[in-house]
């Protein structure tokens, strides 16, 4: 039988995550950038289903429903037919019975997932946004999933609504901000983000999204600080973005000039996985996966890494082996030989043309503000008109 999510940490033992679908499923064709919703469980289940499959054979022990962003509120923003023609209920659905389906060919755990809402954006009420929250769970517990994640929230206020109605399942919570070391869009301390969300009743607290992992680790690092000061235990968890992001702002990737169609060259090796992993472990987290462009080689360099401490290699290693030994057959010597320089490869290291670090837009909106008042209808030119000039004002300043 396998044990839960809580029963594995308490045991010291490694869990894995799996990496990011939006981003995957949208350079595949089966999702939309820019809503970033997950009607592909309705419309497309056959890659949903193939995605979950590589994450599992890369190491994944735990498989997240294809639930992000599948809010009604979500699934009616900006002109989005899904709530109308599908349903929200039956993206939910969809998603629980795949991820399920998948998790049974191995050894891991199903987690339906809620995330950040355009009703919290848009100043509705604590009631209305938990309401929101609230639909996605009846479906999580319908389906039984094993455990619950709240994630990719920029606000802790909204994670702790989130955590607080996930906890009425009586299932185990994990909760993971989308912040950096500057903290929540409020202003409010990782450390201070992580107490409030273990308080609410989550019992495994950490970053997704928005960062790349070396940000990721230091805002993990003050959570793990804070935490200890008031005396708060907890797991710890982390599931950064495959891209490199040194020069980001407060909020983010998303405001990088790359974002969304141009991240590759921002890419991580295999081999800065590896490093990442490591460090992860080293800092006492144990809850270790990915977000955007984490890919299912990005996955199994992390159970590559750490399989001397599980004490076995993924199925998706067996024509791979670890470090790169699966080149041992390749006919140039030189090749073989490369190990040590991809390993001490630096980030854009070997890109030719490549530029100087781009600067962030640092917009600075959030919950209240009229730029971010959520609609169904696409941006009209006269609003993109004003936030322009506002930002050129901004600039100026």
């Amino acid at each position: 039988m396998i044990e839960g999510i809580l029963e594995r940490l308490d045991a010291g033992e490694i869990v894995i995550g799996d990496g990011g679908f939006v981003f995957a499923l949208e350079k595949r064709g089966y999702v939309k950038a820019g809503p970033w919703t997950p009607e592909a469980t309705v419309e497309h289940p056959e890659a949903v289903r193939q995605l979950h499959r590589e994450f599992l054979r890369a190491g994944a022990n735990v498989l997240q429903t294809f639930t992000f962003y599948a809010s009604d509120d979500k699934l009616e923003n900006r002109g989005n037919y899904v709530a109308e023609k599908i349903s929200c209920q039956k993206v939910n659905e969809a998603a629980c019975d795949i991820a399920k389906e998948v998790a049974e060919e191995g050894d891991a755990l199903v987690a339906g997932g809620v995330s950040q809402t355009p009703s919290y954006l848009s100043s509705k009420s604590e009631a209305e946004v938990k309401s929101i929250f609230r639909k996605q769970l009846e479906v999580f517990m319908k389906k039984n999933v094993d455990f619950l994640i709240a994630e990719y929230f920029e606000h802790v206020e909204e994670a702790v609504w989130a955590v607080e109605t996930l906890k009425e399942s009586g299932l185990p919570i994990a909760a993971t901000l989308c912040i950096g070391p500057e903290g929540d869009m409020h202003g409010i301390a990782p450390g201070e983000c992580a107490v409030r969300l273990v308080k609410a009743g989550a019992s495994i607290v950490g970053v997704n999204c928005h960062f790349d992992p070396a940000t990721c680790l230091k805002t993990v690092k003050l959570m793990k600080e804070g935490l200890a000061a008031a005396k708060v235990k907890a797991h710890l968890m982390s599931q950064p973005l495959a891209f490199h992001t040194p020069d980001c702002g407060k909020q983010g990737f998303i405001d990088l000039p790359e974002f969304p169609f141009a991240l590759e060259p921002r890419i991580l090796t295999r081999w800065d996985v590896h490093k990442y992993a490591r460090e992860a472990y080293n800092l006492g987290i144990r809850y270790i996966g990915g977000c955007c462009g984490f890919e299912p080689y990005h996955t199994r360099a992390i159970a590559e890494e750490l399989a001397p401490e599980r004490g076995f290699l993924p199925r998706g290693s067996e024509k791979h082996g670890s470090w790169g030994t699966d080149l041992s057959m390749h006919t140039k010597p030189w090749v073989r030989a490369r190990k040590e320089y991809w390993e001490n490869l630096l980030p854009a290291s070997g890109r030719p043309y490549c530029p100087s670090q781009s600067k962030p837009d640092n917009w600075g909106v959030t919950k209240g503000d009229a730029e971010l008042i959520q609609q169904k209808e696409a941006t009209t030119e006269q609003q993109l008109k004003e936030l322009f000039n506002k930002q050129k004002s901004k600039n100026k300043a």
